[in-house]
């Protein structure tokens, strides 16, 4: 699954080292996964002035939506974010039943080893080198 900034990188921002996830998840490769609070912050995040130029807001919504699977609301994490506002990842990958989480936000990057028996945390270069993309997808 991809956090905010990660799905930015991914369809935004068109950063190189998140294509080959893009490119999986584009390809079916990959399963990712959403909540309605997460949408919520995506939408609220393209609202932001800096993003009306770089994408269509709606357009990418939409996109994101028909790439990811909804997963409602499900026991919260066992693990808590130093950042309240990064909580919902946390709770929406073991809902969902998640096995890696693609970020660059360090307070859920600082989780990594307390969750790597069931959930791996990583950058979105390392989560698409642990899912062997990189060579897959080039």
């Amino acid at each position: 699954m991809l956090d905010t900034n990660a799905v930015l990188d991914c369809w935004a921002f068109d950063d190189p080292p998140a294509r080959p996830l893009r490119r999986a998840a584009e390809g079916g490769l990959v399963t990712l996964l959403r909540s309605p609070e997460c949408d919520a912050e995506l939408g609220d995040v393209l609202a932001r002035p800096r993003f009306a130029a770089l994408v269509d807001r709606d357009a990418m919504l939409a996109r994101w939506r028909a790439l990811a699977i909804v997963v409602e609301r499900g026991a919260p994490a066992p693990w808590r974010c130093a950042d309240p506002d990064d909580q919902k990842f946390l709770d929406l990958a073991c809902a969902g039943g998640a096995s890696l989480l693609a970020t660059k936000d360090r307070a859920l990057l600082r989780l990594a080893r307390s969750t790597r028996d069931r959930l791996l945390i990583a950058t979105p270069a390392a989560a698409a080198s642990l899912l062997g993309l990189q060579d897959r997808l080039a």
